[in-house]
């Protein structure tokens, strides 16, 4: 998540003070992410320094200092909400690792494994449901929130099925040792690019 283009582009509705970036933030964003006061004042002073906004009063620190975007900070904005993130690799995702590390162990049932994690992210879900199902209709950021996290939960329970379908066929058939000579995953997305 990139504080920094969150807060150029809170300033881009005109000039704001530190706490009420914070406040903005945090209800833009369904109130899921809540912000360190310190972390937003680290980065106003990261984004004027950098020349992308700009304070009334430099003497001037704290709660009562406005900040507003400058002509460079709307420039930077604008580049960020329209280059795609790069997605080129896969993020490091603990549960992944967890379940990789659990096939490599003799002494642990990878099947049961997968069946504790789905549980509960089946929990989540519901959680968030019940959240979407209570507020999300009156607030648009929050039910946007909801819906992301949703799908990705989805995407989650569905990765632990195709997993545990692999399983199933590989322990039907023996199961391929790694070719070390073999192209590694970095490699063959870079060769797509």
């Amino acid at each position: 998540m990139s504080v920094r283009h969150a807060l150029l582009g809170l300033l881009s509705e005109g000039p704001k003070y530190g706490h009420q970036l914070r406040q903005e933030f945090e209800a833009r964003t369904g109130d899921v992410w809540p912000l360190n006061v310190g972390q937003v004042y680290t980065t106003l002073q990261r984004l004027e320094r950098d020349g992308l906004i700009e304070s009334d009063d430099a003497e001037t620190e704290g709660p009562q200092r406005d900040y507003r975007i400058t002509e460079a900070g709307r420039e930077e904005l604008d580049h960020w909400l329209r280059t795609p993130p790069d997605m080129t690799e896969p993020p490091r995702d603990e549960l992944v690792i967890k379940v990789l590390v659990a096939l490599a162990l003799p002494d642990v049932d990878v099947a049961d494994l997968l069946q504790i994690h789905r549980r509960y992210l089946v929990e989540l879900m519901q959680q968030w449901t019940r959240l979407k199902e209570d507020e999300a209709d009156f607030d648009l950021s929050l039910a946007l929130v909801v819906d992301a996290e949703l799908f990705r939960l989805d995407s989650v329970i569905r990765w632990l099925d195709a997993v545990d379908g692999r399983l199933k066929r590989f322990s039907v058939e023996p199961w391929p040792a790694a070719d070390p000579t073999a192209p590694r995953l970095r490699r063959r997305l870079a060769a797509r690019r």
